[in-house]
């Protein structure tokens, strides 16, 4: 007897190995993607331009980091004794000028070099909601805490979504040809948006997938749904009933795994994962001998593992 409706997945063909190079791009759900792949030691970058949600941010941070952009202080907004760029997250944001200009900088040249290098691009959308600057007119990716009334609050529509990601897409496309594109919806609903407008969001995103999957070659990973139709419990959830639970977490990226990860990396992947476990061993007594020989056996297993792979580093 079934209790639950799992969601199918297929192995992909153009997978992930300790080969690959993984961008990634969008809402927090990037978070526990790089968090995974820095866990398992896959060469990954995310996020140049901070956690950012709808299309047409993420459509922004991917131009900015093909064509290399370099910020001024004119690309920049001064509130309240801060520096910040409506273009990113407010991690970006600082007291002094020089700071903020140097960590955007900086994040869009390596975005630049990884994008060159990349097998794999992940893009995570989060909503379809929008706000406008009240002084440009600028659609803005954050609102950095500016009272809402200097906003302007719109939703895009499924065409402008489709348009924005054909454009993200194209811009790939453009720095590397040979580039894996993997599209998904976040799991997280964003209830601020209020629960209509939420479903109406999160089905703008889907429609705008489906017709760029169907078309341009792009992949779509389910991470939505295995959140939505097969973990449909709250114990699935964190104590704000939004974000997935660790467990929740673990079972997607688990998904994930046996659609895009080359099972030929699975051995690795259980050997850095018992070092990880390692690592994180506290010792009752730090000077005793078998102690140190633990550590000894440790090393020789880390040394052994980061001759093979030189990009492997703990």
């Amino acid at each position: 007897m079934e209790f639950r409706t799992p969601i199918p997945i297929i192995k992909e063909k153009k997978i992930i190995d300790y080969n690959s190079k993984v961008v990634l791009f969008g809402s927090c759900f990037v978070e526990n993607m790089e968090r995974n792949f820095n866990y398992f030691k896959f060469e990954n970058f995310s996020n140049p331009h901070g956690i950012i949600f709808h299309p047409k941010a993420i459509e922004k941070a991917i131009s900015e980091s093909v064509k290399n952009k370099e910020y001024s202080q004119r690309d920049l907004y001064y509130n309240e004794d801060y520096w910040l760029s409506f273009n990113h997250h407010s991690l970006f944001s600082s007291d002094r000028l020089e700071e903020i200009l140097t960590n955007i900088n900086t994040n869009i040249k390596i975005a630049h070099t990884a994008l060159k290098d990349a097998s794999h691009v992940f893009i995570t959308l989060g909503t379809s909601w929008i706000y406008r600057f009240d002084q440009t007119g600028n659609m803005v990716a954050n609102c950095h805490k500016i009272p809402q009334k200097q906003f302007q609050k719109s939703i895009l529509s499924i065409e402008q979504i489709i348009q924005s990601l054909t454009k993200s897409i194209t811009h790939l496309k453009n720095i590397n040809p040979d580039i894996t594109i993997l599209l998904t919806v976040s799991p997280v609903r964003h209830l601020k948006d209020g629960f209509i407008e939420n479903t109406r969001s999160k089905a703008h995103l889907h429609t705008a997938i489906h017709e760029i999957v169907d078309k341009k070659n792009v992949f779509y990973f389910p991470s939505y749904e295995i959140m939505m139709d097969d973990l449909r419990d709250y114990r699935f959830y964190k104590n704000d009933w939004l974000h997935p639970s660790e467990t929740a977490l673990k079972y997607i990226w688990e998904k994930f795994k046996s659609a895009w990860i080359d099972e030929k990396s699975y051995p690795l992947m259980q050997e850095i994962e018992g070092i990880q476990k390692s690592l994180e061993h506290k010792a009752f007594r730090k000077n005793s001998k078998e102690h140190q020989q633990f550590l000894l056996h440790l090393n020789k297993k880390i040394e052994r593992i980061s001759s093979k792979y030189p990009t492997i580093h703990f």
